[in-house]
């Protein structure tokens, strides 16, 4: 993942890490980590990031290096990326236990992103956009 992309959007824009951080309802510290790499920013972060800034998600996580400027807001929905998560694997054949196995989890966290009842983390979003060539916008994005 590309968190230098992070730090460029916010300095582009002359933000300082605390303004992001307050922003996103996080400490200065854990905005930092996320910029530096020491740890992944959650999606429901990265999404708040990304709507402040108006850019798309596959910009912002590096898959792509066109930025698209957004007019709408992403909304964080756990219910509707399990949707797509789930069209996702039936459209490439997957079983959720073979993802499982891709992704080095359980089939039982599988199933749990699938119905919503837990919100993908950012890396396995990566990780499944990056290996089948797939938008992480369309994975994620519900417009509103």
């Amino acid at each position: 993942m590309n968190f230098e992309r992070l730090k460029d959007i916010r300095e582009n824009l002359d933000y300082k890490q605390i303004d992001i951080a307050n922003i996103l309802g996080v400490s200065q510290r854990s905005y930092s980590r996320w910029e530096t790499g020491e740890e992944i920013i959650p999606l429901k972060r990265l999404i708040q990031f990304c709507n402040f800034f108006h850019i798309n998600l596959d910009y912002a996580m590096g898959l792509t290096n066109k930025k698209i400027k957004t007019n709408y807001l992403i909304v964080c929905d756990s219910k509707y990326i399990g949707c797509r998560l789930k069209e996702f694997r039936k459209n490439h054949h997957l079983t959720q236990v073979k993802l499982a196995n891709f992704l080095c989890t359980t089939h039982s966290t599988i199933s749990a992103y699938e119905s919503g009842k837990t919100l993908l983390l950012t890396a396995f979003a990566y990780q499944i956009c990056k290996t089948y060539s797939i938008s992480m916008d369309w994975l994620c994005t519900m417009k509103k």
